[in-house]
């Protein structure tokens, strides 16, 4: 029998390789509550809640087409579940008034996640976005 930690944890791998790793937007319909909160937007102007996380993975996958999160921990205790990774891809599209520089950019980050009755219903999120802006030669 698996436990629900171990579900918790299934769940969230299975929405970042979804929408993270393969783009799929319809993701976040599949794997988060129709209330969903996301309480650290990386983006700037993004909507709220679903449209700003299929708007922010949708920009990110535009600018970076083979973009992919490669998972280094992932720990759930209760309904939170914690996922440390680190996601490259290769600079072909333009990205904050960027052109295109071809280069492979990199973001470590962290993610905390909320589960409700099987599906994500918040999420905060710690990025190295000045890692990402310096890559980019904007800070």
């Amino acid at each position: 029998m698996t436990s629900t930690a171990a579900q918790h944890k299934e769940l969230v791998d299975a929405f970042v390789q979804e929408l993270f790793t393969t783009g799929d937007l319809d993701a976040v319909d599949r794997y988060t509550t129709p209330d969903f909160v996301h309480h650290d937007p990386p983006f700037s102007g993004v909507p709220e809640g679903r449209d700003g996380l299929r708007a922010m993975s949708a920009t990110v996958r535009a600018a970076l087409p083979d973009w992919h999160s490669d998972l280094e921990a992932l720990v759930a205790e209760g309904d939170q579940v914690v996922e440390r990774f680190t996601a490259s891809g290769t600079h072909r599209g333009e990205l904050f008034g960027v052109a295109p520089t071809g280069k492979t950019l990199v973001l470590p980050g962290i993610n905390m996640y909320r589960i409700d009755e099987g599906r994500i219903a918040e999420m905060w999120s710690r990025l190295d976005v000045l890692g990402l802006l310096r890559q980019l030669g904007l800070a």
